[in-house]
């Protein structure tokens, strides 16, 4: 087979791997979208695919006259920006400066950081490290614990490392300390690396149900993934026998509302920073 006749396979099997992959993943999520506009009698005969059938709002509607979904989504947004910020001052102290080639100290420092992404701590001392801290029962527990990623400390510190070192020497040579060398000239011209991180972070934030279910008891603290949970494992026929309309409601659709609900701010902030993230995530991967 000649290089030509490779090629042209390569570039016809390419799009169509990529057309199955996108398929499985976009698939799911109509089906979903679909079983949470459409009634109970739909659903129960299972006619509902990738199109709504017997269209209705109950669903949402239901879903959104609790209080306890509208409390557990305000959390979850406070854990998600609050922790995304956290996570951006920490990851970008600590990457900075070992980016620096005069602190002698890094490469001890990156080792240790490197173990981690190796080895995890195992649940048990990770739960007494929060007890000891005093973080039972607090939304710091969702916050903190998670707010130095090793993968992500790598990925800033090689942006860190592309800016060009006579900016800083400038900087030195004015008089400036090196935290306002950080906040005020690394950090402007780090963009792209930090939409990046907030984006990974938040993600994690939003999304993260198991520290919650290990380190808060008090249920007027569970974020909506939580929520979510209780809703898709167990029974929510209790959300139907609160509403009016019970004959089109069912207990799959108010679950399928409820998954909606849940992934629509992601997908809503997503769009807004494609740009930086695409950018961000081509970070060291070209060498001049």
């Amino acid at each position: 087979m000649s290089p030509l006749e490779k090629q042209s396979k390569t570039a016809l099997l390419n799009p169509v791997l990529l057309l199955l992959i996108s398929l499985a993943m976009i698939l799911p999520i109509l089906n979903i979208v679909a079983k949470s506009f459409s009634g109970a009698g739909a659903l129960s005969s299972g006619s509902v695919l990738l199109w709504p059938s017997d269209w209705t709002l109950s669903n949402y509607a239901t879903v959104l006259r609790q209080t306890a979904i509208w409390r557990a989504f305000g959390i979850s947004a406070l854990v998600t920006v609050a922790g995304t910020l956290i996570a951006l001052v920490m990851t970008a102290s600590l990457a900075y400066p070992l980016s620096r080639t005069e602190y002698r100290e890094r490469k001890g420092i990156l080792v240790l950081v490197l173990i981690t992404m190796i080895f995890h701590a195992p649940l048990i001392p990770n739960y007494l490290l929060i007890r000891s801290l005093g973080m039972l029962d607090s939304l710091w527990a969702l916050m903190l614990p998670g707010a130095i990623s090793a993968f992500n400390l790598f990925v800033m510190r090689s942006f860190f490392q592309s800016i060009p070192n006579e900016l800083i020497e400038s900087a030195r040579i004015d008089g400036a300390g090196e935290l306002r060398i950080l906040w005020t000239m690394i950090l402007p011209l780090s963009k792209p690396a930090m939409a990046t991180m907030s984006i990974i972070y938040s993600v994690a934030l939003w999304n993260n149900y198991s520290n919650a279910l290990y380190y808060i008891n008090e249920r007027a603290l569970f974020p909506l993934q939580v929520k979510l949970r209780e809703y898709v494992v167990t029974d929510s026929s209790d959300l139907a026998n609160t509403a009016g309309d019970i004959a089109n409601l069912s207990p799959e659709g108010l679950k399928m509302a409820v998954i909606v609900i849940a992934t629509i701010p992601i997908m809503l902030v997503y769009p807004f920073l494609q740009k930086h993230f695409i950018k961000g995530m081509l970070i060291g991967s070209i060498k001049s």
